[in-house]
């Protein structure tokens, strides 16, 4: 042992969730699969606050999405056993402790089994994937494996193109009220992850019908 070894950190043991989820990804997703092929989760996280060094996920709300549509047996709904502190979150979130909570083990087992190797969808999804990438930090995993696409870019590259500069925009014009109001999405059962999941796969099909009719059809033109 170096002189300095004791000072880093010890690797943390993956739990065999972790090595199933990430054996998932031996082989890659066909640049060529059209995105009528493709299986989409789309999911949303309700936290104690907006610093994902101190905060903590509340509630997980999550829809897989196939084929163009929301099969309602295809949707899951997790609170989790945190210690609340934030009386602002719980206020605008309206969430109250549930009388099943879920461990943290069961829930990073149950989210990685539910996700698998699809393509994750979220509004704004880089808060949501850090505060999960924290969730499951003490089983193993260090980074979600997943292609990730966000719907507030997605939305920004179809209807402003692809060199399009967010900081030129009107503010709150890319927000997910905004552009539910847009493409005629009815806003409901906002601030809870199940509603704000549901709402966000509404808006996926719609600019996914956009999408493929400006010539993006398949998985490859879908990220490049």
């Amino acid at each position: 042992m170096g002189f300095f070894d004791f000072l880093r950190p010890k690797p943390i043991p993956k739990a065999t969730f972790v090595t199933a989820y990430e054996g998932l990804f031996e082989k890659k997703i066909p640049a060529v699969r059209p995105i009528s092929q493709l299986n989409f989760v789309v999911l949303d996280t309700e936290t104690t606050g907006l610093n994902p060094k101190m905060d903590y996920i509340i509630s997980f709300g999550g829809i897989k999405l196939s084929h163009f549509s929301i099969p309602v047996r295809n949707c899951k709904e997790m609170y989790l056993k945190v210690p609340i502190k934030n009386a602002e979150a719980i206020q605008v979130h309206e969430l109250i402790r549930t009388k099943d909570p879920v461990a943290l083990r069961d829930f990073a087992r149950e989210f990685l089994e539910f996700i698998g190797p699809h393509i994750l969808v979220g509004h704004h999804v880089g808060f949501d994937l850090a505060m999960l990438e924290k969730a499951l930090r003490p089983f193993g995993l260090k980074k979600l494996q997943n292609a990730v696409l966000d719907t507030q870019y997605f939305a920004m590259r179809l209807e402003k193109g692809i060199q399009y500069d967010p900081s030129m925009g009107k503010p709150g014009e890319f927000t997910l009220d905004s552009l539910c109001e847009r493409y005629g999405i009815t806003l409901d059962d906002r601030h809870t992850a199940a509603g704000d999941a549901f709402l966000t796969a509404q808006l996926l099909m719609k600019l996914l019908k956009l999408a493929e009719k400006k010539g993006i059809k398949d998985f490859g033109s879908l990220f490049r």
